[in-house]
């Protein structure tokens, strides 16, 4: 006794045809997940150039932070231009101010200042260069980032630590006499508005 031949519906049909429309789209959009994360982070190469056209010279030691910094925390979204004061002798502080630029395209002013301990003598006033990373909007930087002990990492005249905040993480780059070894031993305090207290 042989069987009737299965009849496919409308219906069914239609959604055969859904399918294999989002099998075959599936590829597609996991290809576009990378692109949209590159989208809204800055790539190594236009980082540098940006950190050289800020402090005014070029450097091997720039480089090799910069490559540093991507290797072990990949691509920010966005990054501070800005310059800083201050002075030390064991105990010492840090003063700054400069403009935040995330990739999405917000931008504003900020301010910070800190204190530090640490083998450190001298004053210093400086620009300095900061790669910002997982910042979700320009409001999460307005608090205290705490440095990471050990993090400071020095090279051909250029001079990266590492700040970090729950799952934010800041790396001021300085140049020349704006490194101070010691101010990497401590927090700094990110305001909207300018102020005196340190802490």
């Amino acid at each position: 006794m042989s069987s009737a031949p299965a009849r496919i519906t409308t219906s069914g049909l239609w959604r055969t045809v859904a399918l294999l429309a989002m099998l075959i789209a599936a590829p597609a959009f996991a290809a576009d997940a990378p692109k949209s994360a590159d989208n809204d982070t800055y790539d190594q190469d236009s980082v540098l150039k940006d950190a050289v056209a800020w402090f005014g010279k070029g450097s091997e030691g720039l480089a090799k932070v910069v490559e540093k910094a991507f290797k072990e925390h990949g691509r920010p979204n966005g990054y501070i231009k800005g310059e800083e004061a201050g002075g030390a002798i064991t105990v010492g502080l840090r003063y700054g101010h400069g403009t935040l630029q995330l990739k999405s395209g917000a931008k504003r002013s900020v301010h910070w200042q800190g204190p530090s301990i640490g083998f450190d003598l001298g004053a210093n006033a400086s620009k300095v260069f900061v790669l910002v990373y997982r910042l979700p909007n320009t409001e999460a930087l307005f608090q205290r980032f705490p440095a990471v002990d050990g993090s400071f990492y020095y090279v051909g005249g250029a001079g990266i630590n590492y700040q970090r905040r729950d799952n934010i993480t800041l790396a001021p780059i300085r140049l020349g006499v704006g490194l101070r070894a010691g101010a990497s031993i401590g927090y700094v305090h990110y305001t909207k508005e300018k102020t005196l207290n340190p802490f």
